[in-house]
């Protein structure tokens, strides 16, 4: 079977992605193989997959997806609410890794 030839990444791409989501559980993920990212609300699992393999140069395994929704917040006796936001979990392929500390 023929290699498939590395896609360019388009403004979609850049646009699916919106940014890592570092937090305490995210990093334990990645002992698994697993990357957090937020992303944009309408994004589909696989313009996920494809948008991560395409700018980051990896093979993605699986794409879980999460609607977080936002909390009521209270600042100085003001009630206001966090936005709602979409996060995905991306399993990678067996030694496949992103460094996310760095930007793309």
């Amino acid at each position: 079977m023929a290699k498939a030839k590395k896609q360019e990444a388009t403004e979609r791409d850049y646009n699916t992605i919106v940014s890592p989501h570092i937090t305490e559980k995210a990093t334990l993920g990645s002992e698994h193989g697993q990357i957090t990212f937020k992303v944009k609300k309408d994004a589909t699992k696989l313009e996920i997959k494809q948008a991560v393999e395409n700018l980051f140069g990896v093979s993605v395994k699986a794409v879980n997806t999460i609607v977080q929704k936002g909390k009521t917040k209270r600042f100085k006796g003001f009630a206001g609410k966090r936005s709602d936001f979409k996060k995905a979990i991306v399993t990678l392929e067996e030694g496949q890794t992103i460094d996310t500390g760095t930007g793309v």
